[in-house]
């Protein structure tokens, strides 16, 4: 029997009175609001995808991909070609994708030195996929940019690792000097495809991109001739990992927020700052179950610990007393020993004696380096760092050219043009010293000097970096009080 009104027999016949029931009445309401929801919701998924395929949002993702350069993918094609491709294929590639019918190609898996020994699996995708990846990133970004942590640096706008590093050394300077490193072992390889995807699915509904994404995600990297099937990571060098690695990683943001806990994060590089030694025991326990239980990542313990400022490395930089009377708690950037490194290799790989280069065509690359690499580090305190090796690269230089002069009598000739005695000149160029010796002898010192040096475009790197860091425009947690060598 009906519900929502009652039967009446008059003359006979049968009649329905209806009698209206204000409860069934917000009911059907209520029903008819969330069809209405509904019906919004698909529409703006739809929209996404349209997002995604519209003209200025792919010219702009091509513009990107091209000025990126970067290697071509599995099928060869280069970004300098990626132009005139999308040109004769735009029609077929936006019908596929639109579709849903886009199947993404290979990624070429390239092994890359790490350091220590070890290697970097970094994933290359095709350019036509890093295109669509990148057209997809430059829509959900906003989406996802204003959830994220004012404490999050890593490939965000208006955001950088020096930002990240001043806020670390203001966190310090607060009293807060008990640093939790915690080391995330092959975060990009260990990501829950299942996880992550739920994730996006917060606040993307679009089941075009959606399914977009996760084929990303499960794509087939090729390593060393060979198909290796993904059920989980997100390749390195793909233009949508940076977005998706901070929106895995923002629920640790949230974790550690809850329990009011000071931190800086860039990408999967995260430290977490305490005033008590025992505090930060708690939260690094606390942190690490979080991480392994709850987003499935794993954690190298022997790389993890409590350290320091002094012992602390972020992002290249590490910390030195100011040794300063009467201050305690104040520290000073440098740079790190594995920095350090890094760049004496560089350097050597361009001033090795056997390289099939003239000595400006060395300077030029040299130049290049150095000052990359001063404009990163600007502000740290390194200047007595520098001079030494000024020295050692002058040396380097000098050792080049003394091999480039070959025979003896060249080195002699070159020598007396230098302006150096007919006497000494013939004794130098007959030396039996090796060539490393002698560009640090005198016989090279007081002949190639700096003066000359600079004359082929050489310039020192104690020079960049007084120009870099003139002291008045330092900012306050940058500036150097006592140079620390």
């Amino acid at each position: 029997m009906p519900t929502n009104g009652t039967w009446s027999h008059k003359q006979g016949r049968t009649e329905r009175k209806l009698v209206l029931n204000p409860r069934r009445n917000c009911v059907s309401d209520s029903l008819v609001e969330a069809e209405q929801e509904e019906r919004n919701v698909e529409q703006k998924a739809e929209e996404l995808i349209a997002q995604v395929l519209r003209p200025q949002n792919l010219q702009k993702a091509l513009q990107q991909v091209v000025s990126n350069k970067g290697s071509a993918g599995i099928d060869g094609l280069k970004t300098t070609e990626l132009e005139d491709y999308v040109r004769k294929h735009k029609s077929a590639l936006l019908g596929t994708v639109g579709g849903n019918s886009y199947l993404p190609q290979s990624i070429l898996g390239v092994e890359i030195p790490k350091g220590g020994g070890k290697v970097r699996l970094l994933g290359i995708p095709t350019v036509v996929d890093r295109l669509l990846q990148q057209a997809v990133s430059q829509v959900l970004m906003p989406k996802f940019e204003y959830e994220f942590h004012e404490n999050s640096y890593g490939f965000r706008p208006y955001k950088s690792a020096r930002t990240a590093v001043g806020k670390a050394l203001s966190h310090i300077h607060e009293g807060y000097s008990h640093v939790v490193a915690i080391d995330l072992e092959t975060f990009f390889d260990e990501v829950d495809h299942c996880l992550l995807l739920n994730l996006i699915y917060r606040k993307v509904k679009c089941p075009v991109t959606l399914r977009l994404i996760r084929k990303w995600l499960r794509a087939p990297i090729q390593i060393k001739g060979r198909l290796v099937k993904r059920r989980k990571g997100v390749p390195q060098g793909s233009p949508l990992s940076p977005l998706l690695s901070n929106i895995l990683l923002n629920e640790l943001d949230k974790e550690l927020e809850r329990r009011k806990l000071r931190f800086v994060r860039y990408a999967d590089d995260f430290s977490i700052y305490c005033r008590l030694p025992s505090d930060a025991k708690l939260a690094g326990k606390a942190i690490t179950k979080y991480l392994v239980n709850r987003l499935k990542l794993k954690v190298n313990k022997a790389k993890s610990g409590i350290v320091k400022p002094v012992k602390f490395t972020i992002l290249g930089f590490t910390f030195a007393s100011t040794y300063q009377k009467g201050v305690k708690g104040q520290y000073q950037l440098t740079v790190g020993e594995k920095a350090w490194a890094k760049l004496k290799e560089k350097l050597k790989a361009v001033t090795r004696k056997t390289l099939s280069k003239s000595l400006e065509e060395r300077i030029v690359k040299i130049n290049e380096i150095i000052r990359g690499w001063l404009t990163y580090f600007k502000g740290s305190s390194i200047a007595g760092k520098l001079r030494d090796i000024d020295g050692w690269l002058r040396n380097r230089l000098r050792y080049c050219i003394w091999t480039d002069w070959k025979k003896p009598e060249r080195k002699r000739k070159n020598l007396l043009r230098l302006g150096v005695d007919a006497d000494h000149a013939y004794a130098w160029s007959r030396t039996r010293k090796g060539g490393w010796r002698i560009a640090q002898s005198p016989i090279l010192n007081t002949t190639i000097t700096i003066k000359r040096l600079k004359q082929k475009g050489y310039i020192p790197m104690l020079e960049i970096y007084t120009k870099l860091n003139p002291s008045v425009y330092e900012p306050p947690y940058t500036r150097p009080v006592r140079t620390v060598v």
